[in-house]
């Protein structure tokens, strides 16, 4: 297929992008304290720069320190000791082709109150002490941190109005006063003039997503009294100053971009009379390109609403094209949208249908830096999102310790500099299993010139992933043993399905590695009670379609995501379910998105979830639990029982070629149960270490 629109040049105001693909703003937790451009960050733009990219829309960048860093590992507009370092970026990107745009930004009340003044003083601590500080506090927030923010021990958070805090955000709101708005407006036009000084081609103003500007928007967030709150147009006063200041100090030529939050979903949780809808983001738009915006950057929802703007793996691609299409249709400059674009096909159809100008790519671009040079030339595998989430889950995660989010199926973020030893020299390499943490391997193994065969036992690779995607809505999950297997054999490996490898085998072989990725199996622990192996079964034997228990009255015992999504399938079978968990919350230590995906579709089926019960028999026809608290005991009838306590290390082999003398590396849910990002990650560590 070709890509005419997606590869054509199309203007911003007076910047020319040589090619319709954007990299969406996405923080990654590659910067450091002072807000300047580490190593690593500028390697990961240029990256996907060097990749096709048209344009570069850079993380979210602060121009408050004190009520506005919504990270410590974040980009910085704040200061002019700013300009040089964003100035290098530029020329980084420039010399790929590529234009650079800053998104300035406020979090507001999405703040997490222990940044609200603590960025200012870490960054004089950490000149003082000479990194010292960074690495001390690095070492205290993982344990201290949650639990401050958990007892609300923390500054208060700024917004327009006072109002509840947002969710996933939490801690105390306060509002802003009107002297504050003033400097803040004075601010973001001071930090649009040190973008235009560096040399980066434009910026953009971060109005998306439930942040400071979109909270000036909202009724939900602006209850203010004064000239900023009451009509719409109040309420659109302070990005109008903003962009009007910008234009004035910086030129009309200067463009800047607006991303916009054209509904904010709050329809879509079922909260029907909250919040401002499509009909009013049209209107913001227009207000927008009247006032000078070059372009209109099209989003969605916010924290309240999260999975509306971030999807999970359940939403189908392309579901909110009709909101891009309806501001396209009512402003004249470039629409910008990401529309949850999951292939060149659908990004072409989207230009050519009108929908949108250009296509804004996030998490397909960390997936794979150089998805616009391969679409256009091509020429090799497009690696996939697949909406899992580990990008924002590890860098929410990984902030606590200093550390940067990571992909599922590309262990390379942040490693963007680093250039495979290509030292293989046609050694063979042996690797057993084709799920995640094998095929990684395997194509690691490869790149670095040695010759890979892979061995699964099963008649079809994927080995984890094959449950994963089994749930219902889960299907892009298996895209990335799709893709895996692809991109092996483009680079040589031979896989052999429905093969076990034997220790004979291997002996005769002679491999210079031998490769153990071997997956995981259910945990089967023993209870109580007269139940047998007809009427208990496990998450495995469920997502596999071993047995047909359409219409039966089942229990799932554990709520962890796996059980949760193992229900779902059986109510998608009609069966009428029960989840029973020991803890006293649903899916502990699961994502908060994930639970939010998955739980509205249960309570649609009528599924009953039991917090607090430990089970402690399991009979023919019925079910004994033991509340935690009050040691109640409750018998529950049910046809089936399906155990979802999770994995164990399936090691047989590693035990066995131990006991040879034969030497392995050993990787993924084989040697420790982990999520596919764990699984890649280790290959990719263990091979490139070879």
């Amino acid at each position: 297929m070709k890509y005419e629109m997606l590869g054509s040049p199309i203007k911003i105001g007076s910047c020319e992008l040589k090619n319709r693909v954007v990299l969406a703003p996405m923080l990654m937790g590659f910067g450091q304290f002072d807000g300047t451009p580490t190593e690593k960050l500028m390697d990961y733009y240029e990256e996907r720069a060097k990749g096709g990219t048209g344009l570069i829309i850079t993380e979210i960048t602060r121009v408050n320190d004190k009520t506005g860093s919504a990270a410590f590992a974040q980009l910085a507009a704040s200061h002019d000791y700013h300009i040089k370092p964003l100035s290098e970026l530029a020329s980084r990107i420039h010399k790929h082709g590529a234009k650079i745009f800053i998104q300035l930004h406020h979090p507001g009340r999405q703040n997490i109150g222990l940044l609200v003044g603590t960025v200012p003083l870490s960054i004089k601590l950490e000149k003082l002490t000479k990194g010292a500080y960074g690495k001390l506090l690095y070492k205290l927030t993982p344990a201290i941190g949650p639990t401050l923010i958990k007892n609300n021990i923390s500054p208060s958070s700024v917004a327009p109005s006072a109002c509840e805090p947002a969710y996933f955000a939490g801690g105390k709101v306060r509002a802003l006063k009107y002297k504050e708005i003033k400097e803040l407006e004075q601010q973001f036009i001071d930090a649009a003039v040190r973008v235009k000084k560096s040399g980066c081609d434009g910026v953009e103003l971060h109005a998306a997503h439930g942040y400071l500007f979109q909270q000036f928007l909202s009724p939900v967030t602006n209850q203010r009294t004064d000239e900023y709150g009451g009509s719409f147009e109040n309420r659109m006063r302070f990005i109008l100053n903003i962009l009007r200041g910008i234009k004035e100090a910086c030129g009309k030529d200067f463009p800047v971009i607006v991303r916009l939050t054209a509904d904010e979903c709050y329809s879509m949780i079922g909260e029907e009379e909250k919040g401002y809808k499509l009909e009013d983001g049209i209107r913001a738009a227009k207000m927008l390109e009247e006032n000078g915006a070059d372009a209109i950057d099209v989003s969605s929802a916010g924290y309240d609403t999260f999975n509306y703007w971030l999807e999970p793996v359940s939403f189908t691609p392309g579901w909110r094209k009709y909101m891009a299409k309806a501001i396209k249709e009512n402003v004249s400059v470039p629409v910008i949208a990401a529309n949850l674009i999951r292939s060149p096909a659908q990004a072409e159809q989207q230009l050519q249908e009108g929908i949108q100008d250009m296509v804004s790519l996030g998490r397909p671009h960390i997936a794979d830096p150089h998805w616009t040079n391969k679409v256009l030339s091509g020429e090799g595998t497009v690696k996939r999102c697949i909406c899992c989430l580990n990008c924002i889950e590890s860098m929410q995660t990984n902030a606590y310790s200093g550390s940067h989010g990571t992909c599922a199926v590309n262990p390379y973020v942040g490693h963007e500099k680093e250039v495979l030893s290509k030292d293989g020299n046609g050694r063979l390499v042996v690797v057993v299993g084709a799920g995640p943490a094998g095929l990684t391997a395997a194509e690691t193994a490869a790149d670095r010139g040695f010759r890979v065969m892979l061995f699964e036992k099963e008649d079809k690779a994927g080995g984890q992933i094959n449950l994963a995607a089994a749930p219902p809505l889960k299907d892009k999950t298996h895209w990335f043993i799709e893709d895996a297997v692809a991109a092996c054999k483009e680079k040589g490996v031979e896989i052999k399905l429905g093969t076990q490898v034997s220790i004979a085998q291997l002996k005769a072989l002679s491999p210079y590695k031998v490769i153990i990725a071997t997956g995981s199996v259910p945990v089967t622990p023993r209870f109580p009670g007269n139940g047998d192996k007809k009427n208990i079964l496990t998450f495995k034997d469920i997502l596999q379609n071993k047995e047909s228990i359409s219409g039966k009255k089942v229990v799932v015992i554990g709520s962890g995501l796996t059980g949760l999504e193992t229900a779902h399938y059986l109510t998608e079978k009609g069966c009428q379910v029960t989840i029973i968990e020991m803890a006293d919350e649903i899916a502990p230590g699961t994502w908060m998105q994930h639970k939010d995906d998955v739980l509205p579709h249960l309570k649609k089926a009528g599924a009953v979830i039991y917090t607090g019960e430990k089970l402690l028999e399991i009979n023919k026809d019925h079910i004994v639990t033991e509340n935690v608290k009050t040691k109640k005991r409750t018998s529950l009838p049910c046809d089936k029982v399906v155990l979802a306590l999770g994995s164990k290390p399936e090691n047989g082999l590693a035990k066995a070629l131990s006991a040879e003398g034969i030497s392995f590396i050993n990787i993924g849910d084989s040697l420790k149960v982990g999520k596919i990002a764990d699984a890649t990650k280790a290959a990719f560590e263990e091979v490139r270490n070879i």
